[in-house]
Order: structure tokens, then C-alpha cells, then sequence
């Protein structure tokens, strides 16, 4: 009973280490960035002019609220 207990805990031990590794590979080798994100978002001309006059929008509606 106890070798099985203790042959689980090595276990369990070994594929916390293997996943934390896993992690920290990912993590070390930038996977988790997303440097483009907002590029795609307003790739023409016309989609940043909407963009920040969506903005502005927002911007006196907070203003208008405050007064």
C-alpha cells in the first residue's frame, strides 16, 4: 500500500516538474506574446479614423456624465 502511495507522489512530483518546464519554455521563448494584436484591428486607414472616433466619443460621454 505504501509503495503505491509513494509511486504516485513520484509520479505526480515528475509531471508538475515536466509541466512547469513546459511553461517556462514557453514563457522564456516569448509563445505567450501577442506583439500584432492591435495591428489587425485597424489595418486601413478607415478603421482608425473609426477607432478614434469611437474614442472620442467615449471621451465626452465621460465628460458630459461628470457635469
Amino acid at each position: 500500500m505504501n509503495s503505491v502511495i509513494m509511486m504516485m507522489i513520484a509520479v505526480s512530483i515528475l509531471g508538475f516538474c515536466v509541466i512547469l518546464a513546459i511553461l517556462l519554455w514557453g514563457i522564456k521563448t516569448k509563445q505567450f506574446d501577442d506583439d500584432y494584436k492591435f495591428i489587425t484591428l485597424n489595418d486601413d486607414e478607415e478603421s482608425l479614423r473609426d477607432a478614434i472616433e469611437l474614442e472620442n466619443r467615449k471621451k465626452k460621454a465621460l465628460k458630459d456624465k461628470k457635469d
